[in-house]
């Protein structure tokens, strides 16, 4: 998941008797500013697909779980950009809504466990110049006393902007009550962190699909995921098409789609390829939910439609 932090400084004159400026942007809540200058942090979770390459860093791999006796991962983090960055890391605790979206909380939802408690990583901050790479490692700890499920909170790998003191840049206004505001995005990434303890076991199946055209010609499918069990289901998402005549083509590839705990169900939709070649009127569509293509090969869930 990636985290767009929107950064604001700014530079206010205001009367003695202090007014209130109130700046409406489209990705945030009314500001209310009392203060000669501010500094505020907007985060706004975006895509729910899965980014590993987001301002510049590159993340493998991309979720980590610990299980069995696994109680150490090793993570590599790339700065692919041309300038020197630096990342602070932390853990946030998030919740997948039914649309697939993600929402940041402080609580458990009924049925969610979070992994911060039992999860150590280090170093906490870094620094990479453009093409260097460094590891960050990461530790599940006092695990022997859990209940058995799953346990899962996110790490987070903000991106600190470059700062200029308050005060070095002059206001364009000059005049008795002015603001000046300067928005500097700053990008974050996080990774799940999942400790699953036992032998707890998930099962899901694929429902609703159905497959319409967006402005009358670009084919678009959606279905709904359905998980049972005590663990979250993390795959691939493979769509063939099946010719009257029984030809086979690849028209759609979705990878790195999750469905966490504790939710019975995710909607899902993504538009299919295949252009004029494929006649999506006649034949059939075959959807797959298989392992990820670096695990071990195992089908989780399937489904058909027939198109008319």
């Amino acid at each position: 998941m990636t985290i767009l932090l929107v950064y604001i400084q700014g530079h206010i004159r205001l009367p003695l008797n202090s007014t209130e400026v109130r700046e409406k942007q489209n990705v945030m809540r009314t500001i209310s500013v009392r203060h000669p200058a501010m500094l505020l942090l907007v985060s706004l979770l975006l895509s729910p697909g899965i980014i590993t390459a987001q301002g510049d860093l590159l993340i493998t791999p991309r979720r980590v779980v610990f299980e069995g006796n696994k109680r150490s991962v090793d993570l590599s983090l790339a700065n692919i950009g041309k300038d020197t960055a630096t990342y602070t890391i932390s853990l946030v605790q998030i919740r997948m809504t039914e649309d697939g979206g993600f929402e940041t909380i402080t609580e458990p939802d009924e049925g969610q466990s979070f992994a911060t408690p039992y999860i150590r990583f280090f170093p906490r901050t870094v620094t990479l110049k453009p093409d260097e790479a460094q590891t960050v490692k990461i530790q599940a700890v006092r695990t022997g006393d859990l209940a058995p499920g799953e346990y899962r909170s996110h790490l987070y790998f903000r991106a600190t902007p470059e700062e200029k003191p308050l005060g070095e840049e002059t206001p364009a206004n000059q005049g008795e009550s002015t603001i000046s505001i300067k928005l500097v995005p700053v990008f974050g990434i996080t990774i799940p962190v999942i400790i699953r303890v036992g032998n707890p076991s998930a099962s899901v199946t694929l429902s609703d699909v159905a497959l319409t055209f967006e402005n009358d010609t670009l084919p678009r499918l959606s279905f709904v995921f359905n998980r049972t069990g005590d663990y979250s289901v993390y795959g691939d998402i493979e769509v063939d098409h099946i010719a009257p005549g029984g030809t086979i083509t690849s028209v759609g590839l979705a990878k790195g789609v999750a469905v966490y705990t504790p939710n019975p169900r995710r909607k899902f939709s993504f538009n299919l390829t295949g252009g004029g070649a494929i006649d999506f009127h006649s034949g059939r569509l075959v959807v797959t939910f298989s392992a990820p293509s670096d695990v071990r090969p195992e089908k989780y869930a399937e489904a058909t439609i027939d198109l008319r």
